[in-house]
């Protein structure tokens, strides 16, 4: 058996090799490496999988959400309330405009914010969410646009791992995750479901107008070359990286048909396992696997992933430290036990090996291994 891989980038190039080099090679032909026709192509394509909404690339995900709270003109002391069990990046952009992060607890079944707490969390100065759709499916978007709106507060959704699901509100209606705030923001990271061969990101917003002043800030705060009308960034999606999610973009569905197909062999192995929880799926959401989580009980975690990667089975934490206590975020009076669910998550979350690649014999060792733990 081949060397098992959380994701396997090499293996799904393989498979698209011919597309992605005639698509590389045209771009080598032309030299237009910034700003060249793939770009705009990339752009319309991706409007049209979500929908219709008003796509903006730009460099990473990182910037995506910094431009994104640039456009909205939140000024220093704004308060945005982000979920603590999260990726730095979501409050790092934050901390770096001047503002503050207000964090928030999640629910332990989605690993999502729990909106039950956001009154608790709303002050004068409040003035945005950003949602993080934690592992591949949505937050609790319903309830969130509702209190949003109650409040007069702006959503910024960061779905860096949950492109392309879909949420279902109680009136039948769907949208792709992404297209339901004021903004959305993701990442084309290689690793993520819909990734290309270095950085990359992306914008979303359904106001042409909002839309317009974001395409301004993320190239200099110009609409007309040399004109600066506000102060922008150099954030662009480079014409080589564009040209590979053209022909990616094509395979996101079967990629995430395979993700759930990985996913739904773990469940069926995994269940009975009293020790562990696997994956929660919502009821109004649909689930794109950008990981498979499962949570290790009885203080068990570690043990499990050492006894796994000594059988050549990588595994990941996502996250081993919350936000509130990393040096960088830590304030007086958010100690340890101040977000008790994501505090007990960062003892018990562990990531398991998938992607669109992945064999039934490695599921099938992966399964077997991890049983062996448990019971011998």
């Amino acid at each position: 058996m081949d060397k098992i891989h959380m994701v396997d980038l090499h293996s799904q190039y393989l498979r698209i090799k011919p597309e992605i080099d005639e698509a590389i090679q045209q771009v080598l032909t032309s030299t237009a490496f910034i700003q060249g026709p793939e770009v705009n192509t990339f752009a319309q394509s991706l409007s049209s999988y979500l929908g219709g909404t008003f796509v903006i690339p730009c460099a990473n995900g990182t910037d995506a959400l910094q431009v994104a709270m640039m456009a909205l003109d939140l000024k220093p002391g704004d308060e945005i309330i982000l979920p603590v069990h999260t990726y730095v990046a979501t409050g790092e952009v934050i901390a770096l405009l001047g503002l503050t992060p207000v964090f928030i607890d999640v629910r332990k079944d989605t690993f999502n914010i729990d909106t039950a707490l956001l009154e608790s969390k709303v002050t004068t100065k409040t003035k945005a969410i950003v949602p993080v759709h934690l592992y591949g499916q949505c937050a609790d978007m319903e309830s969130i646009l509702t209190f949003a709106k109650n409040h007069n507060l702006y959503v910024i959704e960061d779905v860096a791992q949950a492109l392309s699901a879909t949420y279902t509100f109680t009136d039948g209606t769907t949208k792709k995750a992404g297209t339901m705030g004021t903004i959305g923001t993701t990442s084309f990271f290689p690793s993520k479901n819909l990734g290309c061969y270095g950085d990359g990101g992306a914008i979303f917003t359904n106001d042409k107008a909002l839309a317009e002043k974001i395409k301004m800030i993320s190239n200099h705060g110009q609409r007309v070359k040399y004109h600066h009308e506000v102060i922008g960034v150099n954030s662009r999606l480079d014409t080589l990286q564009a040209a590979i999610l053209n022909v990616k973009l094509k395979y996101l569905d079967e990629y995430t048909r395979k993700r759930n197909e990985v996913a739904r062999y773990y469940d069926a192995a995994l269940t009975s396992i009293k020790s562990i929880a696997i994956p929660y799926r919502a009821a109004n959401t649909t689930h794109v696997f950008h990981q498979y989580t499962i949570q290790v009980k009885d203080g068990l975690r570690d043990k499990l992933k050492t006894h796994l990667e000594s059988h050549g089975i990588p595994t990941m934490i996502y996250y081993p430290v919350p936000l509130h206590l990393q040096n960088a975020y830590k304030r007086p009076g958010f100690g340890e036990g101040t977000f008790p669910i994501t505090e007990e998550l960062s003892k018990e979350v562990l990531s398991l090996p998938i992607h669109t690649e992945m064999k039934e014999q490695e599921l099938e060792y992966i399964t077997a291994t991890l049983k062996s733990f448990f019971h011998g």
